[in-house]
């Protein structure tokens, strides 16, 4: 069984040209015999179209006879062809792991007869084999990275140029590995059109155009996340084994590994998976990797093996209230009474950036001032001077990728060095860094600019209580962070002075809270060490003590029930 190699379209880049074979791999007839265990045969007449960007797919596709087109779509309408499936081959990406919407549309080439395997089926058949799980993930994720380099499938954002709100949806969709496309409504020819139909008010910027959905005025972030199938409906019926609050390094891997075991799991994220650690350039410390890895790289890894044991991970979805008056317990969704059940919960939540008091601060926030530093803010810097505030590790990591950008990093620091605050490696690094200033005994006390952004900053010495105005339009705050703790008021969660929940009530179940049936890890549990590698650590480990709890739960339940 082979495909056909001629006629297909080159890939965006050289690198992803090189791996074609792993993006559109051939299986065998061995393979397909395998595979069609798991699904059904279907036909399809030629030119029907198969999926569309935007829409639910019916499933993943392993073609047997005719083949399948699969074209780019730039969120108005198709475009160039990115492949023709033959038999051997199968449509996808990353998404078809948790039913999310196709980021390309796909035709009928001719007559057609596939092997179909709706979600729950390839999840089965990934767990079942381990050879084909490895060369179908591998190509999943590889077809999402070419359709990020290619934006095809994901929403359109349209706003006058600087405009403050495009940054937080950029920043949204890059941090969860979703492709999008920012259009200029003076030059380009589609915005201007768009812009001519609707005419959108002040108010109304940015307009953004969602495949399959259409048209959104100034769209929330959780509006956004609806639109590219990130954030479905949750239904109030259902009773979850675990819901994981928190999807960072200890909640991803609290999430995989009771997935894994066979407990129902959904897992709650306010902004993008892979939480804090998911913003960083480089984690160069966590063991395995020599290397070094990207914040991001790691934890898109997990959050797919999560979605590949069949966790629905929600973002963006704030936890807003915790109810512990009954059992199952209980999850109230931020901004709505959505109340979701439990049987246990782990509260991953992390904690919030750190904001300095400075008087118009927020109105910088998004326009001059970010919280932390991805290849969004990076092109932003482009051969500028910036500022970053901090001396802990995440400052020292956002300083050297943003020097790798900026014509210079100015670092301020309150202390008289990075020494006590940041691992040895990273202050070397700046050390060696050219293009790296560190400023010690310093601190931010004015933001100056206009409503296209910030423009200056007043910095003063702790030392000589001297002032200077540092002309820059970007500033990077990286002062530390508070327990994301203040929601959980109303359950009765013990908390210590700081904000950190306490755990280690209960012998048997040392993760465990206050509240039976209420875990802490990672971050947010008091006395944790907070590093990657311990979250993870923390997430693996608390699933024991779940089952543990789970089970004698259960066996109460029995036992009021004989009495």
């Amino acid at each position: 069984m082979t495909a056909s190699p001629f006629d297909q379209p080159p890939l965006p880049t050289p690198e992803l040209e090189r791996r074609r074979h792993q993006i559109f791999p051939v299986l065998s007839e061995a393979d397909i015999r395998h595979v069609s265990r798991f699904g059904e045969e279907r036909v399809y007449r030629g030119g029907e179209v198969l999926f569309e960007a935007g829409k639910p797919t019916p499933g993943i596709m392993f073609v047997l006879e005719g083949g399948i087109t699969v074209h780019r779509h730039n969120g108005f309408d198709t475009c160039a062809r990115i492949a023709t499936l033959r038999p051997g081959q199968f449509t996808g990406e990353v998404g078809e792991l948790s039913c999310r919407p196709a980021m390309a549309n796909g035709i009928a080439s001719g007559e057609l007869r596939v092997r179909l395997l709706p979600a729950e089926a390839l999840r089965a058949l990934l767990v079942a084999s381990t050879d084909l799980s490895e060369r179908i993930i591998r190509a999943l994720i590889l077809r999402t990275v070419t359709l990020l380099e290619q934006n095809s499938g994901g929403p359109v954002i349209i706003a006058p140029r600087g405009h403050g709100r495009v940054h937080a949806l950029e920043s949204f969709l890059t941090a969860n590995a979703h492709p999008y496309t920012v259009l200029d409504p003076v030059t380009d020819s589609r915005a201007v059109a768009l812009v001519e139909q609707h005419r959108p008010a002040a108010e109304e910027w940015p307009l953004v155009v969602c495949p399959g959905v259409g048209l959104k005025k100034n769209p929330s972030i959780v509006e956004l996340g609806r639109c590219i199938g990130m954030l479905r409906p949750l239904s109030e019926d259902k009773l979850w084994d675990v819901i994981v609050v928190g999807a960072g390094p200890a909640g991803l891997a609290t999430a995989v590994y009771a997935a894994s075991e066979g407990l129902s799991v959904l897992a709650l994220e306010t902004r993008a998976y892979g939480g804090q650690a998911g913003a960083s350039a480089r984690i160069e410390n966590y063991l395995g990797f020599p290397t070094g890895i990207s914040g991001g790289a790691l934890t898109g890894r997990a959050y797919v093996q999560a979605e590949k044991f069949g966790v629905e991970i929600a973002i963006p979805a704030p936890a807003g209230r915790l109810d512990c008056a009954g059992y199952p317990l209980r999850v109230e969704m931020c901004g709505s009474l959505t109340l979701l059940k439990a049987r246990a919960v782990v509260l991953s939540c992390g904690a919030r950036y750190r904001r300095p008091s400075l008087a118009n601060l927020k109105q910088f926030e998004g326009k001059g001032v970010y919280y932390w530093a991805s290849p969004v803010e990076a092109q932003l810097c482009k051969a500028e001077e910036v500022v970053l505030v901090g001396g802990g590790n995440s400052a020292g990591q956002a300083a050297v990728f943003l020097a790798g950008h900026a014509a210079k990093v100015h670092i301020l620091i309150r202390k008289g060095s990075l020494a006590s605050t940041m691992s040895s490696y990273l202050i070397e690094r700046i050390q060696a860094t050219p293009n790296i200033e560190l400023h010690t005994h310093s601190e931010i006390i004015a933001l100056e600019g206009d409503d296209d952004g910030l423009k200056q900053v007043r910095i003063r010495s702790s030392r000589s209580g001297e002032e200077i105005d540092c002309d820059t339009c970007r500033v990077f705050l990286f002062i530390g962070a508070d327990p994301n703790t203040g929601w959980l008021g109303d359950c009765g969660v013990e908390v210590d002075e700081h904000g950190f929940i306490r755990t280690g009530f209960n012998a048997m179940l040392p993760l465990q809270t206050s509240v039976p049936g209420v875990f802490a890890i990672g971050d947010v549990r008091a006395g944790s060490t907070k590093r990657v590698a311990a979250a993870v650590g923390e997430g693996a480990a608390v699933v024991a003590q779940i089952h543990q709890f789970l089970a004698a739960a259960e066996l109460q339940a029995v036992q009021t029930s004989q009495v």
